[in-house]
Protein backbone atom coordinates (compact mmCIF):
# COMPACT_ATOMS: atom_id res chain seq x y z
CA UNK A 1 0.00 0.00 0.00
CA UNK A 2 1.99 3.25 -0.84
CA UNK A 3 1.77 6.10 1.75
CA UNK A 4 -1.40 7.80 0.22
CA UNK A 5 -3.21 5.10 0.74
CA UNK A 6 -2.36 4.43 3.67
CA UNK A 7 -3.14 7.34 5.08
CA UNK A 8 -6.08 7.31 3.59
CA UNK A 9 -7.17 3.86 5.27
CA UNK A 10 -6.17 5.19 8.73
CA UNK A 11 -8.13 8.89 8.82
CA UNK A 12 -11.18 7.50 6.15
CA UNK A 13 -13.48 6.98 10.06
CA UNK A 14 -12.71 10.05 11.50
CA UNK A 15 -13.35 12.16 8.12
CA UNK A 16 -16.74 10.57 8.57
CA UNK A 17 -17.63 12.41 11.53
CA UNK A 18 -17.06 15.53 9.87
CA UNK A 19 -18.90 15.42 7.39
CA UNK A 20 -22.15 17.89 6.32
CA UNK A 21 -24.90 15.71 5.70
CA UNK A 22 -27.44 17.68 4.52
CA UNK A 23 -27.49 20.29 2.42
CA UNK A 24 -27.11 23.76 3.84
CA UNK A 25 -29.46 26.43 2.25
CA UNK A 26 -27.06 28.98 0.56
CA UNK A 27 -28.34 31.69 -2.18
CA UNK A 28 -25.48 32.68 -3.73
CA UNK A 29 -25.49 36.45 -4.88
CA UNK A 30 -22.21 36.72 -7.12
CA UNK A 31 -19.50 34.59 -8.58
CA UNK A 32 -18.34 33.34 -4.56
CA UNK A 33 -19.57 29.34 -5.39
CA UNK A 34 -17.36 29.49 -8.86
CA UNK A 35 -14.45 31.46 -7.08
CA UNK A 36 -14.62 28.74 -4.03
CA UNK A 37 -14.45 26.12 -6.25
CA UNK A 38 -11.31 27.41 -7.51
CA UNK A 39 -9.51 28.05 -4.83
CA UNK A 40 -9.91 24.78 -3.19
CA UNK A 41 -9.03 22.83 -6.21
CA UNK A 42 -5.02 24.98 -5.91
CA UNK A 43 -5.71 24.57 -1.94
CA UNK A 44 -5.27 28.37 -1.61
CA UNK A 45 -6.21 29.95 1.71
CA UNK A 46 -9.19 31.74 1.47
CA UNK A 47 -10.19 34.70 3.83
CA UNK A 48 -13.87 35.78 4.01
CA UNK A 49 -14.48 38.70 5.19
CA UNK A 50 -18.02 40.65 5.62
CA UNK A 51 -20.77 42.46 8.79
CA UNK A 52 -21.68 40.00 11.04
CA UNK A 53 -24.84 37.92 10.11
CA UNK A 54 -24.29 37.94 6.47
CA UNK A 55 -23.70 34.41 5.58
CA UNK A 56 -19.66 33.85 6.37
CA UNK A 57 -20.45 30.33 8.44
CA UNK A 58 -23.56 29.34 6.17
CA UNK A 59 -20.97 29.72 2.99
CA UNK A 60 -18.34 27.67 4.11
CA UNK A 61 -20.30 24.90 5.63
CA UNK A 62 -22.38 24.70 2.38
CA UNK A 63 -19.17 24.58 -0.19
CA UNK A 64 -18.05 21.98 2.38
CA UNK A 65 -21.34 20.07 1.62
CA UNK A 66 -20.93 20.79 -2.19
CA UNK A 67 -17.29 19.68 -2.22
CA UNK A 68 -17.85 16.23 0.24
CA UNK A 69 -15.03 17.33 2.18
CA UNK A 70 -14.59 17.55 6.28
CA UNK A 71 -15.75 20.77 7.98
CA UNK A 72 -14.01 21.51 11.28
CA UNK A 73 -15.00 25.10 12.79
CA UNK A 74 -13.40 27.24 15.19
CA UNK A 75 -15.62 30.12 17.12
CA UNK A 76 -12.30 32.48 17.86
CA UNK A 77 -11.82 34.19 21.24
CA UNK A 78 -9.33 36.40 22.65
CA UNK A 79 -8.90 33.84 25.43
CA UNK A 80 -7.86 31.25 22.82
CA UNK A 81 -4.25 30.06 23.10
CA UNK A 82 -1.95 28.47 20.10
CA UNK A 83 -2.59 25.10 22.31
CA UNK A 84 -6.05 25.43 21.98
CA UNK A 85 -5.87 25.53 18.34
CA UNK A 86 -2.47 22.63 17.48
CA UNK A 87 -3.28 20.68 21.04
CA UNK A 88 -1.50 19.89 23.81
CA UNK A 89 -0.34 16.89 26.63
CA UNK A 90 -3.00 15.87 28.77
CA UNK A 91 -2.98 13.82 31.85
CA UNK A 92 -4.62 11.02 32.70
CA UNK A 93 -5.30 7.69 34.49
CA UNK A 94 -3.03 5.84 32.28
CA UNK A 95 -0.01 9.11 32.52
CA UNK A 96 0.71 11.90 30.02
CA UNK A 97 -0.97 11.48 26.49
CA UNK A 98 -1.09 14.26 23.55
CA UNK A 99 -4.45 15.51 22.40
CA UNK A 100 -4.71 17.26 18.99
CA UNK A 101 -6.26 20.34 18.85
CA UNK A 102 -8.72 21.01 15.75
CA UNK A 103 -6.54 22.80 13.49
CA UNK A 104 -3.78 19.70 13.77
CA UNK A 105 -6.77 17.33 13.36
CA UNK A 106 -8.14 18.88 10.24
CA UNK A 107 -4.20 19.28 9.07
CA UNK A 108 -4.34 15.37 9.19
CA UNK A 109 -7.72 14.22 8.00
CA UNK A 110 -7.70 16.51 5.34
CA UNK A 111 -10.65 18.69 6.57
CA UNK A 112 -11.52 22.47 5.95
CA UNK A 113 -10.47 24.16 8.64
CA UNK A 114 -12.92 27.09 9.56
CA UNK A 115 -11.34 29.76 11.87
CA UNK A 116 -14.33 31.89 12.47
CA UNK A 117 -13.72 35.78 13.48
CA UNK A 118 -9.70 35.34 13.49
CA UNK A 119 -8.91 38.96 14.73
CA UNK A 120 -10.18 37.83 17.72
CA UNK A 121 -7.59 35.79 19.05
CA UNK A 122 -4.53 37.13 19.81
CA UNK A 123 -1.64 38.01 17.31
CA UNK A 124 0.66 35.41 18.41
CA UNK A 125 -2.05 32.85 18.42
CA UNK A 126 -2.81 33.17 14.87
CA UNK A 127 1.15 32.78 13.77
CA UNK A 128 0.58 29.20 14.00
CA UNK A 129 -1.26 28.97 10.95
CA UNK A 130 1.97 30.47 8.82
CA UNK A 131 3.53 27.30 8.14
CA UNK A 132 -0.05 25.71 6.78
CA UNK A 133 -0.77 28.52 4.57
CA UNK A 134 2.43 28.46 2.15
CA UNK A 135 4.09 26.12 -0.17
CA UNK A 136 5.08 24.10 3.44
CA UNK A 137 1.70 22.94 4.56
CA UNK A 138 2.85 21.51 7.23
CA UNK A 139 2.26 22.30 11.11
CA UNK A 140 5.04 21.82 13.58
CA UNK A 141 4.22 20.40 16.91
CA UNK A 142 6.87 21.56 18.94
CA UNK A 143 5.35 19.93 22.75
CA UNK A 144 4.77 16.82 20.91
CA UNK A 145 8.30 16.96 18.94
CA UNK A 146 6.38 16.01 15.47
CA UNK A 147 5.83 17.94 12.10
CA UNK A 148 2.78 16.97 10.20
CA UNK A 149 1.98 17.29 6.25
CA UNK A 150 -1.26 18.05 5.77
CA UNK A 151 -3.39 15.77 4.06
CA UNK A 152 -3.58 16.94 0.45
CA UNK A 153 -7.50 17.90 0.58
CA UNK A 154 -6.74 19.96 3.83
CA UNK A 155 -7.59 23.68 3.36
CA UNK A 156 -7.46 26.79 5.80
CA UNK A 157 -10.49 29.36 5.64
CA UNK A 158 -10.36 32.44 8.25
CA UNK A 159 -13.77 35.17 8.22
CA UNK A 160 -13.90 38.36 10.09
CA UNK A 161 -15.81 41.65 10.17
CA UNK A 162 -13.95 44.62 8.91
CA UNK A 163 -16.16 46.56 10.64
CA UNK A 164 -14.59 46.02 13.90
CA UNK A 165 -11.16 46.01 12.54
CA UNK A 166 -8.57 48.65 14.97
CA UNK A 167 -5.21 48.72 16.02
CA UNK A 168 -5.51 46.20 18.84
CA UNK A 169 -7.76 43.81 16.37
CA UNK A 170 -6.28 43.29 12.79
CA UNK A 171 -4.43 40.74 11.22
CA UNK A 172 -0.82 41.07 10.61
CA UNK A 173 -0.01 41.73 6.90
CA UNK A 174 2.30 38.80 7.37
CA UNK A 175 -1.28 36.89 7.80
CA UNK A 176 -3.62 39.16 5.24
CA UNK A 177 -1.31 37.88 2.43
CA UNK A 178 -1.07 34.33 2.93
CA UNK A 179 -5.16 34.09 1.55
CA UNK A 180 -6.71 34.83 -1.24
CA UNK A 181 -10.23 36.98 -0.05
CA UNK A 182 -13.78 37.09 -0.93
CA UNK A 183 -15.63 39.94 0.31
CA UNK A 184 -19.36 39.53 1.74
CA UNK A 185 -22.09 41.99 2.36
CA UNK A 186 -25.77 42.13 2.80
CA UNK A 187 -27.67 40.72 0.01
CA UNK A 188 -29.62 43.00 -2.52
CA UNK A 189 -33.39 43.56 -1.13
CA UNK A 190 -35.10 40.98 -3.21
CA UNK A 191 -32.31 38.33 -2.51
CA UNK A 192 -32.41 38.95 1.40
CA UNK A 193 -36.15 38.36 1.35
CA UNK A 194 -35.97 35.23 -0.40
CA UNK A 195 -33.24 34.23 2.42
CA UNK A 196 -35.47 35.31 5.09
CA UNK A 197 -38.88 34.08 3.15
CA UNK A 198 -36.98 30.49 3.22
CA UNK A 199 -35.13 30.57 6.54
CA UNK A 200 -38.06 31.98 8.70
CA UNK A 201 -40.68 30.24 7.37
CA UNK A 202 -43.00 33.30 6.23
CA UNK A 203 -45.06 34.92 3.92
CA UNK A 204 -42.47 36.51 0.94
CA UNK A 205 -44.36 40.09 2.21
CA UNK A 206 -43.16 39.50 5.40
CA UNK A 207 -39.85 39.00 4.49
CA UNK A 208 -39.85 42.19 2.47
CA UNK A 209 -41.00 44.31 5.30
CA UNK A 210 -38.69 42.89 7.86
CA UNK A 211 -35.79 43.60 5.08
CA UNK A 212 -37.08 47.37 4.41
CA UNK A 213 -36.39 47.42 8.37
CA UNK A 214 -33.49 46.06 8.22
CA UNK A 215 -31.98 48.09 5.64
CA UNK A 216 -33.34 51.41 7.75
CA UNK A 217 -30.75 50.27 10.52
CA UNK A 218 -27.69 49.74 8.64
CA UNK A 219 -28.47 53.59 7.58
CA UNK A 220 -27.91 54.32 11.08
CA UNK A 221 -24.49 52.46 11.29
CA UNK A 222 -21.80 55.58 12.39
CA UNK A 223 -24.96 57.07 13.64
CA UNK A 224 -25.60 55.76 16.70
CA UNK A 225 -25.19 51.80 15.24
CA UNK A 226 -22.20 49.87 15.11
CA UNK A 227 -23.67 47.72 13.39
CA UNK A 228 -27.12 47.73 11.85
CA UNK A 229 -29.69 44.52 11.47
CA UNK A 230 -28.32 41.28 10.00
CA UNK A 231 -29.80 38.98 7.84
CA UNK A 232 -29.46 36.11 11.02
CA UNK A 233 -31.64 38.94 13.31
CA UNK A 234 -34.21 39.47 10.37
CA UNK A 235 -34.56 36.03 10.07
CA UNK A 236 -34.86 35.56 13.96
CA UNK A 237 -37.49 37.93 13.85
CA UNK A 238 -39.20 36.27 11.09
CA UNK A 239 -38.99 32.89 13.04
CA UNK A 240 -40.64 34.41 15.88
CA UNK A 241 -43.36 35.41 13.86
CA UNK A 242 -43.83 31.98 12.26
CA UNK A 243 -44.54 30.94 15.94
CA UNK A 244 -47.41 33.30 16.47
CA UNK A 245 -45.72 36.08 17.79
CA UNK A 246 -46.99 39.47 17.42
CA UNK A 247 -44.60 41.67 14.48
CA UNK A 248 -43.99 44.14 17.02
CA UNK A 249 -43.08 41.86 19.57
CA UNK A 250 -41.10 39.82 17.42
CA UNK A 251 -39.47 42.52 15.81
CA UNK A 252 -38.45 44.22 19.45
CA UNK A 253 -37.28 41.35 20.98
CA UNK A 254 -35.42 39.70 17.82
CA UNK A 255 -34.06 43.08 16.46
CA UNK A 256 -34.22 46.26 18.63
CA UNK A 257 -33.28 45.07 21.87
CA UNK A 258 -30.20 42.48 20.99
CA UNK A 259 -28.62 45.78 18.62
CA UNK A 260 -28.61 48.64 21.40
CA UNK A 261 -29.31 49.46 24.82
CA UNK A 262 -29.22 53.41 23.72
CA UNK A 263 -33.16 54.82 24.55
CA UNK A 264 -33.12 56.87 21.53
CA UNK A 265 -31.72 54.51 19.20
CA UNK A 266 -34.29 52.13 20.28
CA UNK A 267 -36.94 54.55 19.38
CA UNK A 268 -35.75 54.90 16.75
CA UNK A 269 -35.63 51.80 15.69
CA UNK A 270 -39.15 51.19 16.99
CA UNK A 271 -40.51 53.92 14.75
CA UNK A 272 -38.84 51.84 11.80
CA UNK A 273 -40.80 49.06 12.52
CA UNK A 274 -44.03 50.61 13.09
CA UNK A 275 -43.41 52.18 9.70
CA UNK A 276 -43.75 48.81 7.98
CA UNK A 277 -45.89 46.57 10.15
Amino acid sequence: MSGAAEQLAVVDPDREKYLVCQEPFYRAVADEVDNYEAAWRVRMPVMLKGPTGCGKSRFVEYMAWKLQKPLISVACTEDMTASDLVGRHLLDIDGTRWQDGPLTVAARIGAICYLDEIVEARQDTTVVIHPLTDHRRELPLEKNGELVRAHADFQLVISYNPGYQSLMKDLKQSTKQRFGGIDFGYPAAEVEAEIVAHEGGVEREIADKLVQVGSSSRNLKGHGLDEGMSTRLLIYAAQLMAQGVEPAAACRMALVTPLTDDPDMRDTLHAAVDTYF
